[in-house]
């Protein structure tokens, strides 16, 4: 009762077809297929990063927090 056969497949998939055409589905897919590939990308770590050609430094610099309490001086 809840599972589909492949002839319902078939017939979805036809219908998809015939409303949306294969050219707008193959961009779909095209771009969906490209925002995985960025995906992917971004989420490379940081020490797999090749340096940059030519020995030339990097534009990001690192940053260091120095935790401290500040006091206040005594007027004499």
């Amino acid at each position: 009762m809840g599972s589909l056969s492949i002839w319902h497949w078939m017939i979805v998939l036809l219908v998809v077809v015939l409303i949306f055409g294969t050219k707008k589905l193959r961009n779909i897919g095209q771009d969906l297929g490209g925002a995985v590939k960025g995906f992917k990308e971004g989420m490379k770590s940081p020490d797999a990063e090749q340096p940059a050609p030519g020995g030339a430094p990097s534009q990001q610099i690192g940053g260091q927090t120095i935790e401290g309490e500040v006091k206040k001086e005594k007027a004499s």
